[in-house]
């Protein structure tokens, strides 16, 4: 499910926020499911408790989890949250798309780009 990528100069507990940002917005995480157990966790990816902790906090933090005293924490849900991912993701298209025809790039060119990464997605 985790993964860690020793040899990346991202903290841990970032790497593990970010695993799990990406399987809740994608809906391998449903609202409403338990997380695993910070000890099973850490156990499971042999490292400090406290690094999964932090993770966690992080997420709580951005709404993605909810810790219920005693019960353990849960996913949140992240309809809003993916929105605001959207809408980030696009305000950056924007930017870079406007970098690029201030460097000459034609629409035809973003076109083809956008028609082969699709064409990619569709073939995995």
């Amino acid at each position: 499910m985790i993964t860690i990528d020793y040899q990346s100069k991202l903290p841990l507990y970032e790497q593990i926020a970010g695993r799990f940002q990406t399987l809740i917005l994608k809906g391998a995480l449903p609202p409403g499911s338990q997380m695993p157990s910070v000890r099973s966790l850490a156990m499971e990816l042999s490292i400090n408790p406290n690094t999964i902790q932090k993770a966690f906090s992080l997420l709580e933090g951005q709404g993605y989890i909810y810790s219920v005293k005693g019960r353990g924490n849960y996913v949140a849900d992240t309809v809003i949250l993916a929105e605001k991912e959207k809408q980030v993701l696009l305000e950056e298209t924007e930017n870079l798309i406007r970098q690029g025809r201030e460097l000459g790039i034609a629409r035809a060119e973003y076109n083809a780009v956008l028609d082969r990464l699709y064409r990619e997605e569709e073939a995995k």
